[in-house]
């Protein structure tokens, strides 16, 4: 196991990371109506907002997450704020001259940087260019986790080495040790770069997975039982089942890191745009283990609720394919009428030069 590994034990703290729902969620719409990416109803007026050039809603908004230290919502509304910065950039910019220090602009700037030139094949030079922008963010506030979940995503973007990226991990997880998107950043690049710089002896796939899914059982170990961090196996599946290499996992290993994110599915209300994500993800580990049963419950759970992300690494209509496996899993047999629906996904070359999604960090 790496040293990044051992890392781990030493900065984990009991912490809630996870948000409850006040109230149970809306039953979903009838029939084949489905939604993408819908924001949560907290996030939703801000980006009504931002849709109209203001930005008061959307400073508020993270403002308030500062003040819970909601370390969680945060993180997932600087992604959700800057992808809509990068296709409607005048509310933001108007923003960041009227608070140019504020650490809610400096943070969403900073993400809206990397987001900017992470598609790009000259990815790794372009990212050093925006260090500064990341170290301000990380200074204007230093409770905040999620400067530096971005810091582990540019690392991995950037090519850097093992040492530096420890140093970021350890800061990351002083800071919030279960925080779930420092450890998605942390499996990302574990699973990148796990064969050019961990130790002197070449690894394989089959290592790589591994020590993948050593960090992630260890993470899910230690952290609440409601915590984000309990997908975090099943999230190192989804990596080992859209690997075209081929190694070889137990099938236990696999069933164990399901029965986690179920556990912690099961926590949630119905039919909430909060857990979605966690919810889609888990949905296509369970088809490509063939648990039917468990993919139809998840289903239900899920509601109309369906996420780019994990469907778009598979096609390029992510909401027509959940659709099509929604409707062939409740209304068909299983398994036979999936059969090409599902196929694994060529493997990102994100990190080793190449194009790469701009959701891939």
């Amino acid at each position: 196991m790496v040293d990044t590994m051992a890392l781990l034990p030493a900065f984990l703290r009991p912490t809630r990371m996870t948000r409850r729902a006040s109230r149970p969620a809306a039953p979903p719409p009838a029939g084949d109506e489905a939604v993408l990416d819908a924001p949560d109803e907290r996030l939703s007026p801000a980006l009504v907002a931002a849709g109209r050039g203001e930005y008061g809603a959307a400073a508020a908004l993270l403002a308030a997450t500062r003040a819970a230290a909601e370390w969680e919502d945060r993180d997932r509304w600087t992604k959700r704020l800057a992808a809509f910065a990068r296709s409607r950039p005048e509310w933001f910019e108007e923003w960041r001259a009227a608070a140019p220090e504020d650490p809610d602009t400096l943070l969403v700037g900073a993400q809206l940087a990397v987001d900017r030139v992470w598609p790009s094949p000259a990815r790794a030079e372009l990212l050093r260019e925006t260090s500064p922008l990341i170290t301000a963010a990380a200074r204007a506030d230093d409770r905040d986790p999620v400067p530096w979940r971005i810091a582990l995503d540019h690392a991995r973007g950037s090519r850097a080495g093992h040492r530096y990226f420890e140093e970021l991990w350890e800061a990351a997880v002083r800071r919030a040790p279960h925080h779930y998107g420092c450890h998605v950043a942390a499996l990302r690049y574990l699973g990148t770069f796990c064969c050019s710089v961990w130790g002197d002896a070449p690894h394989t796939p089959r290592d790589s997975h591994r020590e993948c899914f050593d960090f992630a059982d260890l993470a899910a170990q230690d952290a609440p039982t409601d915590s984000l961090v309990q997908a975090l196996p099943a999230r190192a599946a989804f990596a080992y089942l859209t690997d075209d290499r081929g190694p070889a996992l137990p099938r236990e290993r696999l069933d164990a890191a399901a029965d986690r994110a179920v556990a912690l599915s099961a926590r949630f209300p119905a039919a909430d745009p909060w857990p979605a994500e966690t919810r889609n993800k888990l949905l296509y580990v369970l088809l490509r283990l063939e648990r039917w049963d468990d993919a139809r419950a998840q289903l239900r759970l899920i509601g109309p609720y369906a996420t780019s992300f994990p469907w778009d690494r598979i096609s390029d209509d992510p909401l027509g394919l959940f659709l099509r496996l929604r409707e062939e899993l409740l209304n068909g047999t299983g398994g036979p009428g999936l059969e090409g629906l599902l196929p694994a996904p060529p493997r990102p070359r994100s990190g080793r030069g190449g194009h790469a999604r701009s959701g891939d960090h």
